[in-house]
């Protein structure tokens, strides 16, 4: 039934109640910003002195950049500018290594194979469903706002490309998951070069003529049957960097075996989680350091910058493009993510991320920034070690969606930039090779440009025409690599969220176990001191 003036009873309830709550709610913001005392902002500033620092620093790069650039430094002068910055990064980078070891080996030990599969499994389908999601959003973004509209013949180029082939990546992927020298993959991966040498062609010929023809001359028969053929081809070699991929396989292998061993592996548990945990406390001290490094890093970057006049109007247009289609994944579909599976406030657990994502901002590395993000998940957001140590270091190195957003729009821009209509097929070809390349990408800054080349090649772009964007890169790597560090975060959120019950259920075996230990030392501990007591004043041995 209905009232007279045709409202339905139950949605004037339902309002009545949601008023109520409304009204609630503000009577109790404003309980509590009427009892704010002094002593609670200084506990809040102390509480949040880090993260303050760091978004102060960022703000103060920018404009010293700015304000820096008038006065056309010279490049040996930027370098020195920027040094207080490189040492930052040289300072992350240095404990990159040991913390991604020590996190895995720990973080796969401490739980039994059936529970690390599961979580390993939760993982995957994470990083694989966040990265199609990502490289659809910038298919479709750049597909509707249509930047590269017009000619590519006015735009600015910048740099050199170095010509990869998709097929000899993949398989430098699959190498380096399987590095031949520990030691050296600390320090370099395996990357096809090529280099041209020259085969010998045989020609078939009729012999009749051949006879003839060494009849006639004998040099000219060694021409015919013969001919130089020059060819590219592909040779084994190593570039500088850390093979993550290399080290994360195995330490996750590791980490395995030594959960299995049970007691026998004890020692190395307790070696790896000491390790992890004086990691930790040494980033604690760079963490003092890193606001001014920050700052320098930003302030150096915009000083260096080319002249803003190179970027015209269908680089400012792709410029936005994928700063629209970056804050689509970061501030809609990650926290809407979040928000459906573990059912709590999205923005909660990412304010506890912002010095994570201001250093990332900074960084422009998501392997550098690292370690602060084991930080502010562990200490601040309360995220089980168990899966920070697993989900983080594993997405640092394979789960990129901001770089696979970047590669889907920016193969699509340059194929409009040279009027080329992309049909179906070839836009799904594109998301499945971003999809697949931005693994490849390693976490370091503008990885991103290299793996670009066989998302192109693999349509039949020009893989010149990657130095159209180039002139932006250094801006929007610093974006995608803030938008990966993010989704890496809210997936150990959530990896954590569904494997609650396997982590309880380890937890009570563990102390189970640990109260069976106890229940059996207390006998042997009262007979010693029974033992201890019962002996004569003189019982003491001589030597």
């Amino acid at each position: 039934m209905t009232k007279g003036n045709g409202e339905d009873p139950k949605t004037g309830s339902r309002m009545e109640r949601f008023q109520q709550g409304v009204r609630k709610r503000t009577l109790l913001a404003k309980k509590k910003v009427q009892s704010i005392t002094k002593d609670d902002v200084k506990s809040y500033l102390l509480r949040n002195a880090f993260v303050l620092f760091t978004v102060v620093a960022v703000i103060l790069g920018v404009i010293l950049g700015f304000s820096l650039r008038s006065y056309k430094m010279s490049y040996r002068e930027v370098k020195y500018f920027s040094f207080p910055g490189e040492l930052l990064m040289r300072m992350l980078q240095m404990l990159v290594l040991p913390l991604i070891v020590s996190s895995l080996v720990t973080g796969i030990a401490a739980l039994d194979s059936k529970a690390s599969g599961k979580m390993g499994v939760r993982a995957v389908v994470y990083y694989m469903s966040t990265t199609i999601i990502a490289v659809l959003i910038g298919i479709i973004i750049v597909v509707i706002i249509h930047p590269g509209k017009g000619t590519k013949e006015n735009m600015h180029r910048e740099g050199k490309i170095v010509q990869v082939t998709a097929a000899d990546a993949f398989l430098d992927l699959i190498r380096n998951m399987f590095p031949p020298n520990l030691v050296e993959a600390c320090f370099k991966q395996f990357k096809t070069n090529y280099e041209k040498r020259m085969f010998k062609v045989d020609i078939p010929s009729n012999d009749t003529s051949t006879v003839a023809s060494i009849i006639s001359n004998v040099s000219a028969a060694m021409e015919t049957l013969t001919q130089m053929k020059e060819e590219m081809v592909p040779v084994p070699g190593s570039v500088n960097g850390v093979n993550a991929l290399g080290l994360v396989v195995f330490s996750i292998s590791f980490g395995l075996v030594i959960g299995s061993m049970k007691e026998q592996g004890q020692a190395l548990k307790d070696f790896f989680d000491s390790l992890n945990e004086a990691i930790m406390r040494l980033v604690a001290l760079i963490m003092w350091y890193a606001p001014l490094g920050i700052l320098f890093l930003i302030a150096g970057k915009i000083v260096e910058m080319e002249d803003m006049g190179v970027i015209g109007g269908q680089l400012a247009m792709y410029t936005v493009t994928v700063i629209i289609g970056l804050l689509i994944h970061a501030v809609i579909v990650l926290p809407l993510l979040y928000f459906l599976i573990t059912r709590k406030n999205p923005w909660v657990f990412i304010g506890g991320l912002i010095q994570a994502l201001v250093t990332a901002l900074g960084t422009s590395s998501s392997s550098a920034t690292l370690p602060v993000t084991f930080k502010c998940l562990e200490e601040i957001n309360g995220v089980d070690k168990r899966v920070t140590r697993f989900v983080l270091p594993v997405g640092a190195t394979i789960n990129m969606d901001g770089t696979a957003l970047y590669e889907a729009l920016a193969a699509i821009f340059i194929a409009q930039v040279n009027n080329f209509d992309l049909n179906f097929g070839q836009i799904i070809t594109i998301s499945i090779t971003a999809t697949a390349a931005s693994i490849g990408a390693a976490g370091i800054p503008q990885a991103g440009l290299v793996t670009m080349v066989i998302v192109l090649t693999s349509v039949g772009l020009p893989t010149d025409d990657i130095t159209l964007i180039i002139a932006v890169d250094w801006f929007l790597d610093r974006l995608r690599t803030t938008t990966n560090v993010l989704g890496d975060s809210i997936g150990a959120g959530i990896v954590e969220h569904l494997s609650r019950h396997e982590l309880k259920n380890r937890d009570a075996e563990m102390g189970n176990s640990v109260i069976e230990e106890n229940e059996m030392k207390k006998p042997y501990q009262l007979i010693s001191q029974e033992n201890e007591n019962e002996k004569p004043l003189d019982s003491e041995t001589k030597m």
